[in-house]
């Protein structure tokens, strides 16, 4: 009878064990999923500053075609990212764009002096620096969790129970490609 009690009570230890496990990997992929969100929250920002600012180049009528569509495409780009399914390639599209068009409003600006005196232009352009940089935040954040996400799944037995209960997948964290194009040092992994 002792033997029995001992069984199940070892039996009752694995089984709370195993669900512990399971709602640790649920919690961390809502983590990840949240702070993905946040990531699509903080680009959408942006969208109402490149409307202002779309208003502001208008009335510059000399002012240059291709860069006022460049803001017109990001805008749009940025309105078609999907809040509820992590896009990687589209978020990493987007935050390339965003450097291209601060680029080439910087290289306008010197053209046009009287755009530079704008403070409702320099205001904008804060308002943008501003929500590039809790973009380059949030997308910390999502990493991070991306990482404790991917180990909670990977590491033995979690990947047993993901696989018996969740079959949950890792997820790919963001990478700026163009920034590690131009590293000279690559990890070996």
């Amino acid at each position: 009878m002792t033997g029995l009690f001992i069984f199940l009570g070892i039996f009752v230890v694995l089984i709370a064990w195993g669900i512990h496990i399971r709602n640790n990997i649920v919690r961390y992929f809502n983590a990840t999923k949240r702070a993905w969100a946040e990531v699509a929250n903080f680009e959408r920002q942006k969208v109402k500053t490149l409307e202002a600012l779309e208003i502001t180049l208008n009335q510059y009528t000399q002012f240059e075609k291709s860069t006022l569509e460049q803001v017109t495409a990001l805008r749009q780009q940025i309105l078609s990212l999907n809040v509820d399914h992590t896009d990687i390639a589209q978020l990493q599209q987007i935050e390339k764009m965003s450097k291209e068009l601060i680029r080439s409003l910087n290289v306008v600006v010197e053209n046009y002096p009287e755009l530079k005196a704008d403070t409702l232009y320099g205001k904008m352009m804060d308002d943008i620096q501003e929500q590039n940089e809790n973009v380059g935040a949030a997308i910390s954040i999502f990493n991070r969790n991306v990482e404790v996400f991917n180990n909670q799944i990977e590491v033995f037995p979690n990947n047993i129970i993901n696989t018996m209960t969740l079959s949950k997948k890792t997820i790919r964290p963001f990478r700026d490609n163009l920034v590690t194009d131009n590293f000279d040092y690559k990890p070996n992994f």
